[in-house]
């Protein structure tokens, strides 16, 4: 059967070929936004950007299966953290973008088979990610992700995989301490024309810390078709309720000494919490016509409720008396949108370049509420809105390939965005409604060298803009109502590399730097809420080093290093106190990281062990420097063993994280308020666990 992979941009995941063949190649795929049908390919030393591709086997391996961040520290350039908070999620930056978001994802742009997990307005949930059926995950950085909308840091794509030929039946339970337990069902077969994969998982743990239960259940389906030899269809539907999550919040320095597995006390008081519900479904259909053209088109829609009690009563403001936003907020999204894209084979000036060209269209309307925290259960409302915003895009990229072992891939990307907000709620005598647009044009250049079947060089420069997200713009220093005032980041990059790939050896080095104008920073503090309220700074620059190395060596034993080094300032920057932070390091991104792993998996015995090793240096907590999280390396241990008896497999498999139980801060809340900047990381932790599979033959 035919392999159906959709992905939003994973074209870019083909744009190479043997380095043998590169005469007989006509052309290489280009780095369509929609694309179904492609397929991985091994040899990308001719990708003009840096890319690393997380396996089945890498994303699952003794691992609890629940979080991104499991197999995300392996990426360089990458800061991926389990906060150990499920009611704000994980903390993921790329290559300094989106280290200081306090809730989601933004900067990165988060895409599965085709369908969008970002928003129209920048904010992407990584809890979406249907890990259980993960074919592979790609993580593409470098300035030709600028191309595909509003992001800086880069592009992390899911490929679900295909079920199993035959049909097979699959569950997969963990244990840990705290509660903690997470079991799975999947099955999957081919049936004629019909793929399916479908999987339902639940996740329970008392957390770490206090006040930080959790319990979250998934469910996801793909269903693949191939209508016939030139045409096929995914259908797509993923849900996730995580009901009533108990949030810890943020601990000050003092706190951590104390007592690292505290809640904070105004937790208790107004029982801080978070419900959301999110229901998704859709559509990827390609066809190849006659002439060798390509058409593709995506359609999604999706639903999201979210309700979070916040640590303080938002009642009216003591000071100016002019009431507050609530303490409580709902959240009750609808979202949906499409794409159509093209792609042609063909010559120009008598050299063969491929094109694609596509239109986008993506919605997010939002019914936003507030309500008073009267001690943890709700009291009046406070705020009635209705948020919108919508995105239009356009694209077109070509793919040159100048002769044998010179590519060069240029394009570009118009986006128009705006956000609109219809006030309701009027009892404050105030209509705080309005609207405001955004539009950019981004263009990206990059030219590829194979100097040898082995080893090639690239060179590349792009634009990029980040919009402030609807979170971001919800609150104003003073009075209710979005902060319109708020500009888009602009940032300007620009990155060289080289990738080396022979035998058993791998080697991927960039060095890459960002220029960002109006950067979008936390700003005034709301009166008697602490609320972040955010605005724009000057300029900032991130420049920096990624090298990832792995060696293969006899009898199974195989070594992998990522390494990051990341330089990160404000360049010209004047805080809401009128302070002068030009120089200061950004908040949130340390200046190195590294992770390292010698495993062990002797050939034809089903048993594979590693011994891993992650390590990050400081991180400032504040825009000033003033605080600051102090650098950690930790080891972990992990084994598992694969036995299979007729049709049955067994897969028993245990870790320890934290071998040393060493005492470390996880994660921050850049700028958090009351200086509750810090999120203690568990000490010595296990995991066991074990699959059971049965196949129908």
């Amino acid at each position: 059967m035919k392999k159906i992979a959709p992905c939003a941009i994973g074209i870019l995941s083909s744009l190479s070929f043997p380095a043998a063949s590169i005469a007989q190649e006509r052309q290489l795929s280009l780095p369509a936004q929609v694309v179904l049908g492609s397929e991985a390919q091994e040899n990308d030393t001719r990708l003009p950007l840096a890319r690393s591709t997380l396996s089945a086997d890498e994303l699952e391996t003794s691992n609890l299966g629940a979080n991104l961040s499991e197999s995300l520290q392996r990426v360089p350039g990458l800061v991926a953290v389990n906060r150990q908070n499920y009611a704000q999620d994980l903390q993921i930056s790329s290559r300094g973008f989106g280290a200081r978001a306090a809730f989601g994802v933004r900067g990165v742009r988060l895409v599965q088979d085709g369908i969008p997990l970002t928003m129209p307005d920048g904010q992407g949930q990584p809890a979406l990610f249907d890990l259980d059926s993960m074919q592979r995950i790609e993580v593409l950085r470098g300035p030709l992700t600028t191309l595909y909308g509003n992001a800086s840091g880069g592009i992390i794509q899911g490929f679900t995989g295909e079920g199993s030929f035959y049909p097979t039946l699959e569950s997969r339970s963990a244990f840990g301490p705290d509660g903690l337990r997470r079991s799975r069902l999947r099955y999957g077969g081919q049936h004629g024309d019909l793929n399916i994969n479908a999987n339902v998982a639940r996740l329970d743990t008392d957390g770490y810390r206090d006040h930080s239960k959790t319990q979250r259940d998934t469910a996801n389906l793909r269903l693949g078709w191939d209508i016939d030899d030139a045409s096929s269809l995914t259908l797509l539907i993923n849900s996730l309720d995580q009901p009533e999550t108990q949030d810890p919040l943020g601990l000050t320095a003092q706190q951590v000494r104390e007592d690292r597995r505290q809640a904070v006390g105004v937790s208790q008081t107004f029982n801080t919490r978070k419900t959301v519900r999110h229901n998704q479904a859709g559509l990827n259909y390609t066809r190849r016509l006659s002439n060798d053209d390509q058409v593709t088109a995506m359609v999604y829609a999706g639903e999201r409720y979210v309700q979070q009690y916040l640590s303080f009563a938002g009642d009216n403001n003591l000071v100016t008396g002019e009431p507050g936003s609530g303490g409580i907020i709902e959240l009750d999204r609808r979202f949906g949108g499409g794409e159509l894209g093209w792609q042609r084979d063909t010559e120009l000036f008598d050299l063969p370049v491929e094109l694609a060209a596509g239109l986008t269209y993506d919605y997010q309307g939002e019914q936003r509420e507030g309500f008073v925290n009267s001690g943890g259960s709700k009291g009046a409302q406070r705020r009635d809105e209705f948020n919108a915003v919508d995105s239009q895009d356009v694209y077109l990229i070509s793919t040159w390939q100048l002769d044998p072992r010179w590519t060069l891939t240029a394009g570009a990307r118009h986006s128009r965005v705006e956000f609109d907000s219809n006030d309701d709620y009027l009892l404050d005598d105030q209509d705080d409604s309005g609207s405001v647009r955004y539009s950019q044009t981004n263009p990206a250049l990059g030219l590829s060298y194979q100097w040898t079947p082995s080893l090639s060089l690239y060179a590349a420069l792009g634009q990029g803009f980040e919009t402030p997200t609807f979170q971001e713009l919800a609150y104003q220093p003073q009075g209710n109502g979005l902060n319109f005032g708020l500009t888009p980041a602009k940032s300007r990059n620009a990155e060289v590399g080289m990738k080396f790939r022979q035998d058993r050896t791998s080697i991927d080095l960039a060095l890459f730097e960002s220029r960002v104008e109006d950067e979008i920073v936390a700003g005034e503090k709301q009166e008697l809420t602490d609320r972040d309220t955010f605005a724009n700074a000057g300029r900032s620059t991130r420049r920096g080093i990624e090298l990832a190395v792995e060696q293969g060596f006899d009898h199974g034993i195989t070594a992998y290093l990522a390494y990051t080094l990341l330089d990160a300032r404000f360049d010209s920057y004047i805080d809401s106190d009128g302070n002068d932070l030009s120089g200061k390091n950004l908040p949130g991104i340390p200046r190195h990281s590294l992770f390292a792993e010698l495993s062990w998996q002797p050939p034809g015995s089903g048993f594979i062990t590693a011994l891993e090793a992650r390590s990050l240096s400081q991180r400032y907590a504040r825009d000033d420097n003033t605080a600051e999280a102090s650098g950690y390396a930790v080891f972990n241990w992990r084994a598992a063993y694969t036995h299979a008896v007729g049709n049955w497999e067994v897969e028993p498999f245990a870790r320890i994280d934290n071998l040393g139980d060493r005492e470390y801060i996880g994660s921050l809340i850049v700028n958090g308020a009351r200086d509750r900047y810090y999120e203690p990381a568990p000490d010595r932790q296990w995991l066991v666990g074990v699959g059971v599979q049965y196949q129908w033959r």
